[in-house]
């Protein structure tokens, strides 16, 4: 043997041994009787796996690959399924398994019948493959009927053995010894729902402990093979996914990394006062938040990754808004925010339009006709579908420079967010921001101003502090709503504020966990902000839901206490499903129930009296 060889050997052991702490990857996949595939062996090649299995009978001098003896076929032979193949892939590969050098591949051959006689013809055939065994990431392991481990020396180098739980091997047997696989119902009778007992836990926890022990990985088979059985395996640190649905895993492991996510940024949460005595019967202010893309499994997440603790879970006063959009079951942002911002449902892609493109009045224009202030903020394009539908009038929502040109027509107060392109960089080489300071507005492209602007009319577009959290955005929803606060609080009249929370449905869209928690927890900062105001002000009520839900998101697993999630997205675009209305403040009562989306403008129209 080689050192190459014996290195090779050394990085298939331990690599599956020290999975827990990297990410399982296809290495870790075994295809159990791969021979019952539609296509044998190079489905799971192509994978990458680390393990493939063959079961083998010897008959009339040939190897034969087959579960039962009933069903040989004399055409299905080792040679032609397995060995000539992979002398082909070797080959190509410059001498090695897979093109990439770092990937290990264990061959795994099932004696069937009697073993020394199987084994020597196993041998005989590996013989006529100098290139499968002189390659140093290629392992022929044999398992079913093995001789002895007394008798492996007998063997040549090149052989492997399957090993077995609680066997005391000699330090030469050992090194032997390629994977130790045990049965999985000889430990637990677990049928991979639920959780696992812990008598049986502690019973596989030991097998797993004594095979670490020995430096090899740990492989059980007749497990139950589904994913909430691959996500306790990966739990229990069993090392090699024993699976008959070798595309699965393999797809399950390598979106893992992106459907995960831990979080150690934890923010403390805010605790409503509930001084409902105090409350104005009906609110002078409204502040509607909307987390793009949020349902109710996204919130979650975020409690998860909070270690059990979200603003937003604060609340009482909960109900579902149903939202579908004139022309279709899915909606968009574009019909979503439309039907929050008009009271009537329109086509996907319109913005503040019906569905003939007639142009309806938003509920900000109705709010500046009852000489209400208007804020609309996004961490976002401001020029998007959601906050383009409280200002805009467009039959489609891409026009975002006539989304912007709408805006220097509304009258709204404060604009904050993203997408200074459509205002000064324009194919018509107008500047918008400078023709919004002719109207007496404070303009600036830098973020920072918020802090230092004095008028109470500004707009302030900066895309550099839009980007996503994970990019490293700071505190800009929940600074630019307090700023937007403050001055709006500071004036006798009356005032509407929309933020959104644009990301979570960016977070969605890529099928990514650690963005969709960073995002839903930033907005819930502002959320938690939000709450103060309430508390303090007593005629402000506080409305917080979404346009749609995106993704498709269900959880699959998680730890509370660790502030880890294991999500799993079902599309990369919206669903139809209903989305959570939580409120706060007078008025909160109303929002309970399940409802048309439209129903969320209208009864924010009755409680201000909006004529």
């Amino acid at each position: 043997m080689t050192t190459r060889q014996l290195l090779g050997i050394c990085a298939i052991s331990f690599a599956a041994v020290n999975a827990s702490a990297q990410e399982f990857n296809s290495s870790a996949i075994f295809s159990h009787n791969d021979y019952k595939n539609p296509v044998p062996f190079f489905a799971a090649y192509d994978k990458q796996v680390g393990f493939i299995e063959a079961d083998v009978f010897l008959n009339n001098g040939k190897l034969l690959v087959a579960h039962e003896a009933a069903e040989q076929d004399t055409t299905r032979t080792l040679q032609a399924l397995y060995l000539r193949p992979l002398q082909d892939k070797i080959a190509r590969n410059k001498g090695n398994a897979y093109a990439d050098q770092g990937k290990f591949l264990t061959l795994m051959i099932d004696l069937k019948t009697e073993g020394a006689a199987t084994l020597d013809a196993l041998v005989n055939s590996l013989k006529m493959y100098p290139s499968l065994i002189g390659c140093p990431t290629l392992r022929i392991t044999v398992s079913g009927d093995m001789p002895a481990p007394q008798l492996w020396s007998r063997y040549p180098e090149f052989i492997h053995f399957d090993g077995r739980p609680g066997v005391a091997y000699t330090e030469e047997q050992l090194r032997r010894v390629a994977l130790v696989s045990a049965s999985f119902g000889s430990y637990s009778k677990w049928n991979g729902k639920g959780v696992i007992v812990q008598l049986e836990r502690d019973q596989l926890n030991a097998v797993i402990k004594d095979a670490h022990s020995k430096g090899k990985p740990m492989r059980f088979w007749g497990t139950p093979d589904m994913v909430n059985a691959w996500i306790k395996f990966m739990d229990l640190k069993i090392d090699v996914i024993n699976t008959d649905h070798v595309l699965e895993v393999s797809d399950f492991l390598i979106r893992f990394p992106k459907n995960s996510f831990r979080n150690a940024e934890v923010h403390t949460v805010y605790t409503p006062q509930y001084n409902v005595k105090r409350w104005k019967k009906t609110p002078k202010n409204v502040i509607l938040i909307i987390g793009d893309g949020t349902g109710l499994a996204q919130w979650y997440s975020g409690y998860t990754g909070n270690h059990g603790q979200l603003n937003i879970f604060q609340l009482t006063d909960i109900g579902f808004s149903v939202t579908t959009s004139a022309d279709n079951y899915i909606t968009d942002s574009a019909a979503g925010g439309t039907a929050m911002a008009t009271g009537t449902k329109t086509n996907n892609r319109f913005i503040g339009v019906d569905p003939k493109g007639a142009s309806l009045t938003t509920l900000a224009e109705k709010c500046k006709r009852n000489n209400f202030n208007v804020a609309i903020i996004s961490n976002g394009d401001i020029t998007d579908a959601t906050p383009a539908s409280f200002y805009a009038h467009q039959n489609e929502r891409s026009k975002s420079e006539a989304i912007a040109q709408d805006f220097t027509s509304s009258n709204v107060d404060i604009l904050v967010g993203g997408g200074e392109k459509a205002f000064q960089s324009r194919k018509d080489n107008q500047n918008l921001l400078t023709a919004l300071a002719s109207k007496n507005y404070a303009v600036s492209t830098s973020f920072s101003s918020i802090d230092t602007v004095r008028s109470n009319r500004f707009v302030i577009l900066e895309d550099a502090a839009v980007v996503s959290k994970i990019k490293g955005r700071k505190d800009f929803v929940s600074r630019s709503l307090t700023k937007s606060l403050a001055h709006l609080s500071g004036q006798r009249q009356p005032f509407f504020m929309m933020t959104e929370g644009a990301q979570i449905d960016w977070g969605g869209h890529d099928n990514n966990m650690e963005y969709v928690v960073r995002e839903v927890l930033d907005l819930d900062q502002a959320v938690g902000e939000a709450m103060k105001f309430v508390d303090q002000n007593n005629e402000t009520l506080l409305i917080i839901t979404a346009d749609h839900e995106t993704g498709g998101l269900s959880l699959l697993d998680g730890n509370i206490s660790e502030g880890s999630v294991l999500g799993n997205f079902s599309t990369n675009d919206h669903t139809g499903i209903a989305v959570p209305v939580f409120s706060y403040g007078p008025g909160a009562e109303m929002f309970r129930g399940v409802y048309q989306n439209t129903e969320i403008n209208k009864k924010i129209e009755k409680l201000l009296s909006l004529r």
